[in-house]
């Protein structure tokens, strides 16, 4: 078994983890994560999402916090885009990826956005033809892969298909995601060989809640299939609206410190990416999530 020599982090702090947060977060502290973020040698950052204002008003001010960032090369610099509405406002922003996002479970996509698996696909055809002629970059999202909130397990058959039909509609790369962090590493193994029947190892991602405690078990499991880049979240930002007062993401500084332990190369530095965390955790008056950053916070104390 031949472990990676390097991983690739996208940290979705900024998007994924804030847009839960109940109290307003100013775009200034926003576009202060993402800055450090960068410091620290984050080179893939999911920013914002251009939804909707009325369902997450969270991500009301992406345009000002796309505005704000002051860019530096090589790192890439992606949002969400629900829908051509959505993609049409975030052109004017100049990202460098887009992503779209469906769910390998049939309930969750009614109960989520009001449609099938399949219209919702077809939903997203028209943007990711727009982004790719554009020359945007297009990720997907795939949504409970190994266990939904509403239907319970979700077969790896659902997440080949899912998979399949992404890749029918030209989605270049596509993320394996635990939404409600109820997945086990021979689940998420299943899961990540089912996509990897229609996409390149290089073309797909693992992205893990850590809802039961599972998710750096579940990065370790797909490492072990050749899989090296990885969603995860500052400060393990970000809840689970399924799980009540669950985590959410898991926290890049744990994923961090646990890849470099192995000797596996990240590019990031851990002392800079715990303040990062320290910085939006003590602006939302929380602990961080991070259990490697809470024991370096409390080291550098002593």
């Amino acid at each position: 078994m031949t472990l990676p020599s390097r991983v690739k982090l996208v940290d979705v702090g900024p998007r994924d983890g804030l847009q839960n947060e109940k109290q307003a977060v100013p775009a200034a502290v926003k576009i202060e994560l993402v800055h450090r973020l960068q410091a620290a040698g984050l080179k893939e950052i999911e920013v914002t999402s251009f939804v909707s204002p009325k369902w997450v008003p969270q991500m009301a001010d992406n345009a000002e916090v796309m505005a704000g960032i002051q860019r530096q090369a090589g790192v890439r610099y992606s949002v969400l885009t629900p829908n051509m509405q959505g993609y049409q406002a975030a052109v004017h922003s100049k990202p460098d990826e887009i992503v779209v996002f469906a769910a390998a479970s049939e309930a969750f996509s009614q109960k989520n956005i009001n449609c099938s698996i399949e219209e919702s696909i077809q939903r997203f055809a028209p943007v990711v033809q727009a982004a790719r002629a554009a020359g945007i970059y297009v990720r997907g999202a795939m949504s409970c892969v190994v266990g939904c909130p509403y239907e319970g397990e979700v077969a790896p058959s659902q997440v080949g298909r899912l998979a399949q039909l992404m890749k029918s509609i030209g989605v270049q790369h596509v993320g394996v995601a635990d939404t409600i962090g109820v997945g086990t590493p021979l689940k998420v193994k299943a899961a990540m060989e089912a996509t990897l029947q229609h996409y390149d190892v290089n073309d797909v991602s693992g992205h893990f809640h850590d809802t039961y405690g599972q998710a750096l078990s579940n990065t370790l499991a797909s490492l072990e299939l050749g899989v090296w880049q990885f969603d995860t979240s500052v400060a393990g930002l970000g809840g689970c609206p399924y799980a009540k007062g669950a985590t959410g993401n898991v926290a890049t500084e744990d994923v961090v410190y646990m890849l470099h332990g192995m000797g596996i190369d990240t590019g990031i530095d851990l002392d800079k990416l715990v303040d990062a965390g320290a910085f939006i955790s003590d602006f939302l008056q929380r602990k961080s999530g991070s259990r490697v950053a809470t024991a370096i916070l409390n080291k550098r104390l002593g």
